[in-house]
């Protein structure tokens, strides 16, 4: 690869990774708006699925968003009636957030998500599972990666 070939478009990771995600986001909008949702709000509500009550900080890491995003969105979820949040009674500077009957109650209606995105893709199964693997490491290396930077900042 020559030093130009280095600053092409198409060979950036950063750019191919970019781009595939603004491409799903697409696939998932139809599903999601039928459903009243936004992209991150549908991850919020998997991870306290899976998770149940977590702190706000506790979501933040989860979804690798900073308060500063997330807050907004919780507060419209709420509002929505999908979540609630309260302060911790241990400790009232942590903010614990989990779902409504309605949160809960939604989790059937995004069932058939994964399996339609998945059907649309057109990715044979085998495939993706080693391409979702494969990015799953590359991220766990780069946070580690950031985290060791920050560290040494």
């Amino acid at each position: 690869m020559t030093k130009d070939s280095l600053l092409a478009l198409d060979n950036q990771l950063c750019f191919a990774v970019y781009a595939c995600s603004r491409e799903i986001s697409r696939l998932y909008r139809p599903l999601l708006d039928e459903l009243g949702l936004t992209y991150p709000q549908y991850v919020t509500l998997l991870a306290l699925w899976e998770e149940g009550e977590v702190t706000v900080k506790e979501l933040g890491s989860l979804l690798f968003l900073d308060s500063g995003t997330l807050t907004p969105m919780l507060k419209r979820m709420e509002t929505a009636g999908l979540i609630r949040r309260r302060r911790s009674s241990e400790d009232e500077r942590k903010v614990l957030i989990g779902l409504t009957e309605e949160g809960e109650a939604l989790k059937e209606r995004v069932r058939c998500i994964p399996e339609t995105l998945f059907q649309k893709s057109g990715v044979p199964a085998e495939e993706f599972h080693d391409l979702l693997e494969r990015l799953q490491g590359l991220q766990q290396q780069i946070r580690l990666l950031n985290t060791s930077n920050t560290h040494k900042e």
